[in-house]
């Protein structure tokens, strides 16, 4: 059985997930929602229906079963509640929302008996590339042994084009913009996949480097973080300063960011455990393996870890999806999920505010 899937936003990530679509034999592509000037040239670039409205999109004969949702943030909630409402099973792009207080509505609407059929996964699709999926299946099989401490970097320049329009949303926090629910909501998502819960959060903000107007949202900030399982961690994250240090330049997942050589000098993760410790994207394990004692005194033995393919992230996500909705699987991210790295992230500007340490409930998201 085949699924149509219609694609609802032309920005930087509709496309790449209509060639996804494309490419999955189990799914066609059902058309490109897009009011702006050049969604129906970017539909014809795709070869697929255009449509000016999701209203439009479901009154269309051709109406999806599915849909990926690739607008701006503070669009999110509206859109996936339009599609629910007319029987379509949503891909909604991260963050859920631009805040809680809606995520949780669509999440109750999501839950309610008219829609409890419908699948909503959040695409956290980082979860599905190769260098998480080698960090997660190190960690279970208990090759660090007890998990200490991580520390994370999310560090790069973004240009003036970047925040241009139509994507000036980005320079807004009203709108959902800024480093925090853009970027660093993926870490905060891969932090819980890898460690479970945050459980409390401390930030000091970067010295901002644009100018305000137009920019009024937050360039990054050095964080704590403390976790439900006694692990600790730092983080660094920034969008104003020149580095390879990120996820998309370690991992070559971003065509439009040039990857470093086999991820060297681009690491983002370290990861401390009580038997050895882990470097991403280089998967390299450090440890004492083989000497009498586990001793400074002693030189390291270093492991190279294999990745276990080179499978697109966004590709294995769609598949997913359908396994989803044909009932063979359960959401890698749900929206439970997606709202929990959601409370980690407006925690983490409550504590760039006040300056103080913001302790979080794991059930925020459910309340």
């Amino acid at each position: 059985m085949s699924f149509k899937v219609a694609i609802v936003g032309a920005g930087l990530i509709g496309p790449r997930h209509a060639e996804s679509v494309v490419s999955n034999s189990f799914t066609e592509l059902a058309g490109l929602v897009d009011p702006a000037p050049t969604g129906e040239a970017t539909a014809a670039q795709l070869n697929t229906s255009y449509f000016s409205s999701v209203a439009a999109l479901l009154a269309s004969p051709n109406k999806p079963d599915a849909a990926i949702v690739c607008t701006p943030n503070h669009t999110h909630v509206p859109i996936a509640k339009e599609l629910l409402a007319g029987g379509v099973h949503v891909l909604l792009e991260k963050p859920v929302s631009d805040t809680l207080e809606t995520g949780r509505s669509l999440l109750e609407l999501s839950k309610a008996p008219e829609q409890a059929h419908l699948k909503l996964l959040v695409g956290h699709h980082r979860r599905f590339n190769p260098y998480v999926r080698a960090t997660k299946s190190i960690l279970e099989s208990g090759s660090l042994g007890r998990p200490i401490a991580v520390n994370g970097l999310w560090t790069l320049y973004k240009p003036d084009t970047y925040f241009a329009p139509p994507g000036d949303w980005r320079a807004s926090r009203t709108r959902g913009g800024g480093v925090i629910p853009i970027n660093l909501v993926h870490d905060v998502d891969l932090m819980h996949h890898f460690f479970g819960p945050i459980v409390r959060v401390q930030a000091e903000r970067t010295l901002p480097q644009r100018p305000s107007p137009p920019h009024n949202t937050d360039e990054g900030a050095a964080i704590t973080l403390r976790f439900a399982s006694g692990v600790v961690g730092t983080f660094l994250v920034c969008d104003a300063t020149p580095s390879p240090h990120n996820f998309e330049t370690g991992t070559g997942e971003n065509p439009m960011i040039p990857r470093s050589p086999n991820g060297d000098g681009s690491d983002f993760y370290r990861i401390f455990g009580s038997d050895a410790s882990l470097s991403v994207p280089d998967l390299t394990r450090w440890s004492y393996d083989g000497c009498q004692e586990k001793s400074w005194s002693h030189p390291l033995t270093v492991d190279k870890i294999e990745l276990p393919d080179d499978s697109a992230p966004l590709d294995l996500q769609l598949a997913h999806f359908v396994d989803v909705i044909r009932g063979n699987a359960t959401p890698s991210c749900s929206a439970e999920e997606g709202l929990c790295a959601l409370v980690v992230c407006e925690a983490v500007q409550e504590a760039m505010q006040t300056g103080q340490p913001v302790d979080i409930d794991p059930g925020l998201s459910k309340k």
